[in-house]
């Protein structure tokens, strides 16, 4: 987000109603994305606020109500026997986006370019100096002549040829990619040549992509899942052995009575909040997850810190859950990180 509101001007918002438009808009934000989306939801969260509709996923012309967020819950939770209910929903700006090759940071970070009039030993000095592995051969940005590689310089006095910036750079089958091709598409090319030029819309070289940058980009998507996982695996065996089976059946609401298992691996993440959350609308999920808090006989726990640092391990994981093209947010690996050794010390 470019800006975020104060707690107290989104308070003096409460009870009145906006176009979804002039919502984003205090935050700066024109169109909506899985990032800014989880941001604003987050920010109206801690002033303990919500919309009536959702603002994630209402329609881009609509108004909406701006509430406190129990009158929110109790306005859109009302589990029924006779229907479905999802309690995980994901906003329709989270649902997983095309990832493009431009999407990674280094494809629009720029190249550094020598002219074809540059000197051998000038191009090889700025790759030592700084680190470069390859120096495309341009004319201004857009007409690429060649790159020079460390391989190309091996091949060139390999072959006995003079030494020249022409002699020295790779020439054919140039590894040139469009920053709006579909990331993976990209991959075989990469694989081959270690490194993709990237063209911006305008034609342009805008960057470049390396199999370091790939590993780079997929290490940071992965760690998130892998660290999820455990921390479902730690609740699950936690809650499973200290809870009733009646216990998981009354959060169950999302199925028909016939179909709760009762089994803990059946239960969605929110179906975890809903367990433990006591200051929920409903009164009497309320009074049941009092004793299942006491089932747990987790005394030095602070329970409205833990319910609350479970609520928004919840939310990062709806983010996370369809591979966004941005990468998770420190802050966010950093709750994910401190919420799995929390349960480490616990579960054991």
């Amino acid at each position: 987000m470019s800006k975020k509101p104060s707690t107290e001007k989104l308070l003096a918002l409460k009870g009145t109603d906006l176009p979804l438009g002039d919502l984003l808009d205090l935050f700066g934000v024109r169109v909506r994305r899985p990032w800014n989306v989880h941001d604003i939801a987050q920010a109206l969260t801690d002033a303990g606020l919500a919309t009536l509709p959702d603002f994630a996923n209402c329609a881009p012309g609509e108004r909406v109500q701006i509430v406190a967020l129990a009158a929110a819950a109790q306005a859109t939770f009302v589990p029924d026997e006779a229907e479905e209910v999802e309690r995980d929903p994901l906003p329709s700006a989270s649902l997983p986006q095309r990832l493009r090759i431009g999407d990674l940071p280094s494809a629009r970070g720029g190249v550094r370019c020598v002219s074809a009039t540059t000197e051998l030993s000038q191009a090889t000095y700025l790759m030592r100096h700084r680190g470069y592995a390859q120096v495309p051969v341009t004319t201004g940005m857009t007409t690429l002549h060649g790159v020079i590689t460390w391989r190309s310089l091996a091949l060139m006095y390999e072959r006995g040829k003079e030494r020249s910036l022409e002699n020295a750079m790779q020439q054919e089958s140039l590894p040139v990619a469009d920053a709006r091709q579909e990331f993976f598409s990209c991959l075989p090319m990469l694989s081959e040549h270690g490194y993709l030029l990237i063209r911006g819309e305008d034609g342009s070289l805008s960057g470049i992509v390396t199999q370091a940058h790939v590993v780079h980009r997929f290490e940071s998507a992965a760690r998130p899942f892998f660290l999820l996982g455990e921390l479902e695996s730690l609740l699950r065996r936690w809650l499973g052995t200290k809870l009733t089976e009646d216990a998981i059946k009354a959060v169950q609401t999302n199925k028909k009575a016939e179909n709760r298992s009762g089994r803990v691996e059946d239960l969605t993440f929110g179906d975890y909040v809903y367990l433990l959350n006591g200051e929920q609308s409903k009164q009497v999920m309320a009074q049941q997850a009092d004793l299942n808090w006491a089932a747990l006989q987790c005394e030095s726990l602070d329970r409205g810190q833990f319910v609350r640092h479970l609520q928004r391990v919840k939310d990062i994981r709806n983010r996370i859950a369809h591979f966004d093209a941005e990468p998770l947010p420190s802050e966010s690996m950093r709750e994910l990180t401190a919420f799995t050794t929390l349960l480490r010390d616990y579960v054991g």
